[in-house]
């Protein structure tokens, strides 16, 4: 592990004399850029600092990589796996000053925004041309582009859309070294060498600092149908999402919350508007989206034939745009709502679809092993659930000693039912440990040499995804 050189006067003063007032030394910014939403980690940064061109985010780098001065790239920080915590302290860059949507190319269903633009704007703005940008993690109201593209994030709509990864063509990024390049081309096809583009997809920010975005658009869908269905077994809930794909339908939006998940919602948020029954154990949120109304109703009658296999309650539909949002809403915040209940640990595991059941059922039997309580939620479509593990009343002597045991059951059946430890969220600083499970030692050292021909000194956001 690097021994990075603690900042000193001198260094202060060369970042103040390109930034000037861009440079931030206070103890109350200091402690703002020093946690993300990752449970309640904290790590101060010894500056803050805010670029707003290419080139200055070069002066930096290319300065702290002489240097040997530690870089973590900070967004809005929302991210869930410690990503943008600065745990060796040293520079966090802050990218918002990275926040203008540059051009939305109409003719080719292009866009080019810069890293600080938070999501749901590019995708109002995009909206207005009748164009769409798919992905939308829950934090779409926060969270910046760029760090979407640093996660891959997914979100409801990537089962029947892909996942970021799917969207971008093309990336400006500045190097730890301090060069600019741009890693493709702005078109749909692109079989010239390496894929640059989609190895810093997903990277966290280890690999470079990306200054320019290219995203490909599709036309926006003008019609969709909602429900909500709920189930008085979990697991029936989750081998129905297998039988609505084997039945011909892609939903836009196919998301499952255990029960504590919607309950736990409404306390949090005081909306009571939707009924949980005594004996609902789950809910299926399924959403439709098209062109064609009456195509629309086809498959939702068709989802409702699939569910009439199973043992459901009555079916709620959505009735106008305003309860469509209230469902939406009550969905994108079941993760505050859990972590206001208490102490956690979130896992963003994913598996094949239909092994999903099986996925839910080992969660169940790993937590009542060692005595944790679980919730769980996520983006069934995709078999991509969230795992919450409720401290509670543990004690912290059990909390600390048993819980890395059960995760790491919990990730050992993951791989083994096809699956993997991530499937939005990222590995960052919280699921490295786990790594070896995922991939062998082979694999592991190819990664450890990309970071190297990248990052030489390792001064970008290094601690993050391998031990």
């Amino acid at each position: 592990m690097n021994t990075f050189r603690t900042l000193e006067t001198i260094d202060i003063d060369y970042f103040r004399s390109i930034l000037s007032d861009r440079c931030c030394v206070s103890e109350e910014i200091l402690a703002e850029y020093g946690h993300d939403e990752t449970e309640d980690l904290v790590y101060l940064p010894n500056v803050v600092l805010k670029p707003n061109s290419p080139h200055e985010v070069s002066s930096i780098l290319k300065y702290c990589n002489e240097q040997n001065i530690v870089v973590t790239p900070s967004g809005a920080r929302t991210g869930l796996s410690g990503g943008a915590l600065p745990i060796f302290g040293g520079v966090a860059l802050s990218m918002e000053k990275f926040n203008r949507i540059l051009d939305i190319d109409e003719k080719n269903h292009q866009v080019i925004t810069e890293p600080g633009v938070i999501t749901q704007v590019l995708q109002d703005a995009v909206k207005e041309k009748g164009l769409f940008y798919p992905p939308d993690p829950a934090s779409k109201g926060s969270c910046f582009i760029g760090g979407n593209v640093s996660e891959n994030s997914g979100g409801p709509k990537a089962v029947k859309y892909g996942v970021t990864k799917d969207y971008v063509l093309n990336l400006e990024i500045v190097l730890p070294t301090g060069e600019i390049i741009w890693t493709g081309a702005n078109v749909l096809k692109n079989a010239t060498g390496y894929n640059l583009t989609q190895l810093m997809v997903g990277s966290e920010g280890t690999l470079a600092v990306i200054t320019k975005i290219v995203l490909r658009l599709i036309p926006h869908p003008t019609q969709n149908l909602l429900m909500l269905v709920p189930f008085f077994d979990a697991g029936k809930a989750c081998e129905a999402v297998a039988a609505i794909f084997r039945a011909g339908i892609t939903p836009s939006g196919l998301e499952f919350m255990e029960r504590d998940a919607l309950t736990w919602t409404q306390e949090f948020t005081g909306d009571y508007s939707i009924k949980v029954a005594d004996d609902h154990a789950a809910h299926l949120l399924i959403e439709v989206d098209g062109f064609d109304l009456e195509s629309l109703v086809s498959e939702c009658e068709k989802i409702m034939l699939v569910l009439d296999k199973f043992e459901t309650d009555e079916v709620l539909f959505a009735e106008s745009e305003a309860q469509k949002n209230s469902l939406w809403s009550m969905r994108r915040k079941v993760g505050e709502a859990v972590k206001s209940q208490s102490i956690y640990k979130e896992e963003d595991t994913v598996v094949p679809r239909y092994e999903l059941p099986k996925l839910l059922h080992h969660v169940k039997s790993v937590c009542e092993k060692y005595g944790l309580h679980s919730v769980c939620y996520g983006h069934a479509g995709d078999g991509n659930l969230h795992v919450n593990i409720i401290k509670g009343e543990l004690s912290d002597e059990r909390w600390e000693n048993d819980l890395t045991i059960a995760i790491r059951e919990l990730f050992t059946e993951v791989v083994k039912l096809g699956g993997t430890l991530s499937g939005e969220h990222g590995i960052g600083l919280v699921q490295q440990s786990y790594m070896d499970i995922a991939f062998d030692p082979k694999s592991l050292d190819i990664m450890r040499h990309i970071k190297r021909v990248f990052d030489p000194n390792n001064i970008l956001n290094p601690g993050k995804i391998f031990c």
